[in-house]
């Protein structure tokens, strides 16, 4: 597969800078950091960002106004909003109102609607992710049994749904899962994108096991942990990722490459 690199060179050739569009609502930290380290990749890649910085008192109406604004641009490849909203703000209008063709994110229901039928456009970003790091590993999902921990349209179901598509057995658990730690037992890979800091006990796990942490955690200290105990987990496992540094760069990486898909399509490549 071309590098992102290369094929913006390619779109460059064709009069075309892929261009992705940001918009941050309110001054969340870990926000501010998503943001920075997403234009940081772009720059290197020769990608152009817009950021749309925006009070927290932004409100629905006035946030549907910028988007809609950004859909009519024609220079705009994609349009990235920067969950989680402000709680005022509704959400899941905000992410309907996002042009299809402009959704990198993967998150509107016509793009989720296409994963599932199997006929994908944009894959959401951290789920792609978490597919390419099992390839890099050399873990081929088919005919393995695949825990996905957590339901979330942004993570859980859709890596599901890849899964699915790589042919391996899926289980989805959530919090009303009845003894999580056997069915973590019995898989053979792990995705846990649960939310909670350190969760997943190293001795649930079965040996050789293949984790990827999606999850991001602040503890009371200020360190970052993932959903998974690591240090257990870690002398169990065939393979694991570490929080930070490993869900993260990946999903930021299929942003980017999901917005030079963008680019290439007005640039008339594919």
């Amino acid at each position: 597969m071309e590098s992102v690199g290369g094929r913006v060179t390619l779109c460059n050739a064709r009069g075309v800078t892929p261009t992705l569009a940001v918009v941050l609502v309110g001054e969340d930290p870990a926000s501010e950091v998503y943001v920075r380290n997403k234009g940081k990749k772009a720059a290197q890649l020769g990608i152009a960002t817009r950021d749309h910085r925006l009070p927290d008192a932004t409100t629905t109406e006035a946030l549907l106004a910028v988007v809609a604004t950004l859909n009519a641009d024609p220079e705009v490849d994609g349009i990235l909003v920067q969950l989680p909203l402000p709680g005022h703000v509704d959400e899941q209008a905000v992410l309907l109102a996002v042009d299809p063709a402009k959704d990198v994110d993967g998150f509107h229901p016509a793009n989720l609607g296409r994963l599932v039928i199997g006929s994908p456009v944009f894959i959401p970003c951290t789920p792609q992710g978490c597919m390419l790091l099992l390839e890099s590993a050399g873990v081929d999902p088919a005919g393995k049994r695949a825990l996905v921990i957590g339901r979330s349209t942004i993570v859980g179901k859709p890596v599901a749904q890849l899964l699915v598509a790589a042919h391996a057995t899926v289980t989805i658990a959530h919090s009303r899962t009845v003894d999580l730690p056997a069915e973590v037992a019995r898989a053979e890979i792990v995705i846990a994108a649960v939310g909670r800091p350190r969760f997943v006990q190293g001795e649930w796990l079965a040996q050789g096991a293949t984790v990827i942490d999606v999850g991001i955690n602040r503890l009371p200290t200020g360190k970052l942990c993932g959903d998974v105990a690591f240090d257990s987990a870690r002398e169990r496992v065939g393979a694991i990722t570490p929080v930070p540094g490993g869900v993260g760069p990946m999903t930021i990486a299929c942003l980017m490459g999901n917005v030079v898909l963008a680019a290439e399509r007005r640039a008339k490549i594919v």
